[in-house]
């Protein structure tokens, strides 16, 4: 079969930055099959991808672990994918049969043909999880201090899986079945019998989970798998909206995963380089009221300015200060809580119960958590400033978006984001067509409702990371971190159709028989490189969509804008 070749990596001739890497071609997939896939990674907890050629993109994604999704949208990284899942279909159809492989994430999968379109070659990549957990500290290495420092975001530890080669090989039985059972119904929703009874697997997420894992396992699995179901927990405790609480949560919830009766957190402040206590567990409070803390200056000092995590006893260090001898046992880990570049703070446990010292074993639980740990700062860091903001009244009372304030702070922060690391941003001006037609026709409370279910559209159809708001009137303003400009264009029609095909009061009486949006895109680029040029470009694009007939969306492309999703 001939090899797909994605056409996003290349520099375009105005030496724009190169582009993310679309993931997925749904118009491309065969009708039905979604379904039965997202059924079963539903119940398996893996992931899956229906791929015809090179991946990425797939026709279908389900449940895609986040670590291959951000290496896979780089175009700097997505190379390292290439000769595993990059080659995955080659391997499979020229097998013939199942193929295994460990890719250079450390991830398990495998990949199988399937006959569910006989003019087609297609095949499933399944798994994408961790076996051991070594292979994932290992990950998370790279991410701290290695090859994949700059491809960290906040949704690159959101979906980890954990599994075992058993739940794959089940999973690969599953999905034969199930496409034996599509071929020979040829409709939707009869491979139901393949789906049912699959048992879970271990999976990392920032969302919670309600069933526990209690199936036994090999021990190296074993405890990959308690580790998943602790941090679920963590995870759900965590995920606070008063900060304060995340940083006693975080304490809690480390010091309970390796039995410490006391811990601690400091938070790093990069402009005065140094440590603060946030939140402590079982510590005196002499002890927990204890100054800021120099970046060098003690353990919690060193370690930080080190960036490396320091298992040891008291006897061991000649720098314990009287506070700290208070401790009951002389074992301690003090973990520097980094991710690439980023410095959040160093954690602290202490006093493990039981007078045991602790060991490397602790040691790699605490690796484990630590990029679940960082993302939760930063969350709480990002609502620190959400609750600033909050001071400045940062939503629209009408419609609940963010108000034009709040998109100009977050667009100069993912744009300072975006040059630092090279990532792509993408940005999309939303009007309303024929608005004052329809609140002349109809009154403004009508008008209201509209702007009102316009934004509900909005809110539907993005991701948790994207930015909307109310930008005046009946303009809306969309901010997509880590978009390229042609995943932007997809995501602009998708907005268009679903506001075209919702019923709005009077909706009927607009020219075109329904309410519809025009829209305009750009995207950062070495001549889009300021806040404002982002917003200019859009804007000029916004307005040739006007002129070109209005319900389309045209992408700044230069000095003439280019249609991304016209009508």
């Amino acid at each position: 079969m001939k090899r797909s070749t994605p056409k996003t990596r290349s520099k375009n001739s105005g030496g724009e930055a190169e582009r993310s890497i679309p993931q997925e071609l749904p118009e491309r997939e065969p009708g039905g099959w979604r379904e039965i896939q997202e059924k079963i990674a539903a119940s398996s907890g893996l992931a899956f991808l229906l791929v015809e050629g090179h991946q990425p993109p797939a026709l279908t994604v389900s449940n895609n672990n986040s670590i291959c999704q951000a290496i896979q949208s780089s175009p700097e990284h997505v190379k390292l994918c290439d000769p595993f899942c990059g080659e995955a279909h080659a391997r499979a159809i020229t097998a013939g049969t199942i193929t295994h492989y460990r890719c250079h994430a450390g991830l398990q999968c495998f990949a199988m043909p399937i006959e569910i379109d006989s003019a087609r070659g297609l095949a499933v990549i399944g798994g994408r999880a961790f076996v051991r957990s070594s292979d994932y500290r290992e990950l998370v290495e790279r991410v701290r201090s290695g090859d994949l420092q700059a491809v960290f975001s906040n949704e690159f530890f959101q979906n980890v899986i954990f599994a075992d080669e058993a739940d794959l090989d089940h999973a690969a039985l599953r999905i034969s079945s199930a496409a034996r059972d599509f071929t020979q119904t040829a409709r939707p929703g009869t491979a139901q019998p393949a789906i049912e009874s699959e048992k879970p697997v271990a999976t990392i997420e920032s969302d919670s989970f309600d069933e526990p894992i209690t199936e036994s396992r090999p021990a190296e699995t074993a405890t990959a798998f308690s580790l998943a179901e602790s941090i679920r927990k963590f995870a759900e405790q965590i995920d606070a909206t008063d900060p304060a609480r995340t940083y006693e949560s975080i304490v809690a919830r480390s010091a309970d995963l390796v039995g410490a009766e006391r811990g601690s957190l400091l938070l790093f402040d990069e402009a005065a380089n140094r440590l603060t206590m946030t939140a402590a567990r079982g510590i005196p409070v002499l002890v927990a009221d204890v100054g800021p803390i120099a970046v060098g200056e003690g353990i919690a000092g060193a370690v930080m300015r080190e960036n490396r995590p320091l298992v040891a006893t008291v006897d061991e260090l000649g720098r314990i200060s009287p506070a700290e001898r208070r401790y009951k046992t002389k074992s301690f880990i003090s973990y520097p809580i980094t991710i690439g570049e980023r410095r959040f703070g160093v954690l602290n446990l202490a006093d493990k119960i039981g007078g045991g010292a602790y060991d490397i074993h602790d040691l790699s639980i605490i690796d484990v958590v630590a990029p679940q740990i960082a993302l939760a700062l930063e969350r709480a860091e990002w609502q620190q400033r959400a609750n600033q903001f909050q001071l400045m009244s940062i939503t629209d009372p009408l419609t609940g978006l963010h108000n034009r304030r709040y998109l100009e702070a977050r667009l100069a922060e993912e744009l300072s984001r975006s040059k630092r690391y090279n990532y792509p941003l993408s940005f999309m001006m939303i009007d309303i067509d024929d608005f004052k037609l329809y609140n002349d026709r109809n009154g403004h409370q009508a008008g209201d409702r509209a702007l009102e279910i316009t934004a509900q559209c909005l809110r539907a159809m993005l991701r948790k990371v994207d930015v909307a708001s109310r930008y005046g009137g009946e303009e809306f303003s969309i901010l997509l971190p880590q978009t390229s400009l042609e995943e932007a264009g997809v995501i602009a029609d998708r907005i268009r159709r679903k506001i075209m095909t919702t019923p709005f009061p009077h909706g009927k009486t607009q020219p075109i028989g329904s309410v519809s949006v025009s829209i305009g895109l750009s995207t950062f680029s070495a001549t889009l490189d300021s806040a404002e040029a982002i917003v200019r470009a859009a804007d000029r694009a916004l307005y040739h969509a006007k002129h070109h007939g209005k319900n389309r969306a045209y992408a700044y492309q230069g000095a003439q804008p280019g249609s991304a999703a016209a009508t």
